[in-house]
């Protein structure tokens, strides 16, 4: 992790005396941080430009960290790093050995091979314990673990106690997914606040800075909450045990409902970031997955879905929140069809 620079004690520009932790100066409206910005921004350029993305998307954070939440340049700095977070297709440059050439370019292309095998596979191991790591976040601040009792007491009267944590859980898992993008995109956000009746809320520290971000923050609880619910479906195959199953259930109704494109919901979130003709796909795509799997809520995000057209849209496409949005709504239709899932 970066270390954050020392502010400077006056306005480079105007010569004011700068208080603790201001990021602009109040009387001239000058970065206080411009030397700095600039020095990281000319380091992620060079980063990327040398294939070092792990160091381009640190240095593009760090620059975040140091911008005021009103300034114009986060928007372009989170598009940078959305660039980077995106998984970049790997081309390597293969030959095939020809004449005596032949059976060493072989070997080496096997050994070349194994070797990007073991690399992505450490990848997968540590990218699956950063975010073990991140999910026990939320359980050493006190906000959440004081919400969490009077929440599990609730849910515990409704439907027992190991349901009603099984729900607490994948609610949990669901908001910690927002969290992590939060994260991704340098932005400050507190740990999840359950409140009972209503679910769980991430208070955010400042807004994000477009509706592209805004979308990909909104649809990674959808992820997270569907990879929990994958989970506790797998534990009810391999033990029969038919709690597991109605928390699979209930994971999956609870990301198909936050799909719904109104309002605040997760769904409504990524509608913001589509235009008119993604709108268009999105309400075809749902049509679809309803004529297949009859889900009644499927309904819902088709009549929101409808209401998004008479809407503002951007003039731009946002391929990546289409495609997310769309394979989810799919792929937790066709989970809700699962035996022992399915009502």
């Amino acid at each position: 992790m970066l270390a954050a620079p020392a502010a400077p004690p006056v306005c480079a520009g105007c010569g004011a005396e700068l208080a603790a932790g201001l990021l602009s100066c109040p009387g001239c409206s000058r970065l206080v941080h411009a030397a700095e910005l600039r020095r990281l921004a000319e380091g992620a350029e060079a980063a990327t430009a040398a294939g070092d993305r792990p160091r381009a998307l640190a240095l593009w954070q760090a620059a975040m960290s140091l911008l005021p939440p009103d300034a114009g340049q986060r928007a372009a700095i989170s598009e940078r790093i959305a660039a980077l977070g995106a998984l970049a297709a790997v081309r390597p440059a293969q030959r095939e050995g020809r004449g005596e050439g032949g059976g060493a370019a072989k070997k080496s292309g096997i050994a070349a091979a194994a070797l990007a095998f073991l690399l992505k596979a450490k990848t997968i191991v540590f990218f699956v314990l950063a975010k073990g790591k991140l999910l026990l976040f939320g359980l050493t601040k006190l906000s959440t673990l004081a919400s969490m009792a009077p929440y599990l007491a609730w849910m515990w009267a409704l439907y027992g106690w190991r349901l009603g944590a099984g729900v607490l859980i994948s609610i949990y898992v669901h908001e910690m997914g927002h969290v992590s993008a939060l994260r991704f995109y340098g932005m400050d956000a507190g740990a999840p606040v359950f409140i009972p009746g209503i679910g769980a809320l991430i208070r955010l520290k400042q807004a994000p800075p477009n509706e592209r971000v805004d979308a990909r923050i909104g649809l990674a609880g959808p992820i997270w909450g569907f990879a929990a619910a994958l989970a506790a479906y797998g534990v009810y195959l391999a033990t029969g045990v038919g709690v597991w199953a109605a928390i699979a259930r209930f994971g999956g109704w609870l990301n198909l409902f936050n799909l719904l494109p109104v309002w605040q919901l997760d769904g409504g979130r990524a509608f913001n970031s589509l235009s008119r003709r993604q709108r268009i796909g999105a309400l075809v795509a749902i049509g679809v997955a309803f004529a297949l799997t009859r889900n009644d809520l499927l309904l819902l995000l088709m009549a929101g879905a409808a209401y998004q057209l008479f809407r503002p849209a951007p003039d731009r496409d946002d391929h990546g929140a289409w495609g997310t949005y769309v394979a989810l709504v799919l792929a937790l239709a066709a989970f809700e069809m699962l035996p022992g899932v399915a009502r």
